[in-house]
């Protein structure tokens, strides 16, 4: 009998156990969404609220969604500002839709609107005829939250790597000296490329301390390259990365000091996920 007994009171406290995580799994799983009711039944894991709003994608792929902000359709580099002085204006040469780096003086150049979660799509070209190695080969990045002038904030690399090598954490589409993508999927120069990124800022708290480190998800002409990669700090040419205290940011797009031709840029868009 009191075998019985024990063993009746294990089972009970094995099943508040299990009860108890999957609770916690499911605050985990679903922020915000608690099962109600009598979870023996259907109905109390089916959710009706809240409704995802409608967004009518774009014809084709590359296309932006009606949700989205045009950074750049072809035409105006009104939503744009130079990077190293916010009052002037970007300088960089649009022509037949293109956006080309302006290599004699330029500089860099970022968004006028500061964001902090996004989805980003952005698509460049190396020259047909781009000369150069290595890191001296159509070199060129998206800061996806510009920290500062010059390179301060988190790159993900552009250059050409179709026949190019260079050090692996700083190739086509690399978290720069950070995250070696997990393919090389460059296309020939001359050819336009894709970057789809999934961006999710890093977090700190009053007093200026990392809660949460950033992340980024980044598919290169279709390839995942970045799986939800998480950045140490921000990407440094010399030196190890480091977090100071930042709110929503610039997307910035670099102006590079090497020798080769000027890469080009078009269909910018962005959506925002806060």
């Amino acid at each position: 009998m009191i075998r019985k007994i024990i063993l009746s009171a294990a089972c009970i406290f094995s099943l508040a156990i299990a009860k108890a995580q999957t609770e916690a799994d499911t605050a985990t799983m679903y922020p915000g969404l608690y099962y109600r009711g009598d979870t023996t039944k259907p109905e109390a894991t089916e959710f009706y609220k809240p409704v995802p709003p409608i967004v009518t994608p774009g014809k084709s792929f590359g296309d932006a969604p009606s949700d989205a902000v045009i950074l750049f359709d072809g035409t105006t580099l009104n939503k744009w500002e130079s990077a190293n002085d916010t009052t002037k204006a970007a300088d960089w040469i649009i022509d037949n839709g293109e956006l080309t780096v302006n290599k004699k003086g330029g500089g860099s150049i970022q968004t006028k609107q500061k964001f902090t979660d996004y989805q980003l799509h952005v698509e460049w070209k190396e020259p047909i005829d781009i000369e150069g190695k290595g890191q001296a080969r159509g070199n060129s990045g998206v800061f996806l939250a510009s920290t500062g002038p010059g390179d301060a904030g988190y790159e993900i690399q552009v250059l050409d790597c179709y026949n190019n090598t260079t050090y692996v954490n700083g190739q086509t589409a690399a978290v720069y000296k950070q995250g070696i993508p997990l393919a090389n999927a460059c296309k020939k120069p001359g050819e336009w490329q894709t970057y789809d990124i999934i961006w999710t800022a890093p977090r700190f708290d009053a007093s200026g301390n990392l809660t949460d480190s950033a992340r980024v998800t980044v598919f290169h002409n279709g390839v995942l390259v970045q799986n939800n990669f998480h950045l140490r700090g921000v990407t440094r040419y010399i030196g190890i990365p480091y977090y100071k205290a930042h709110g929503a940011s610039s997307i910035k797009l670099q102006s590079h000091g090497d020798p080769s031709k000027p890469i080009s840029f078009r269909n910018i868009w962005v959506r925002p996920l806060n």
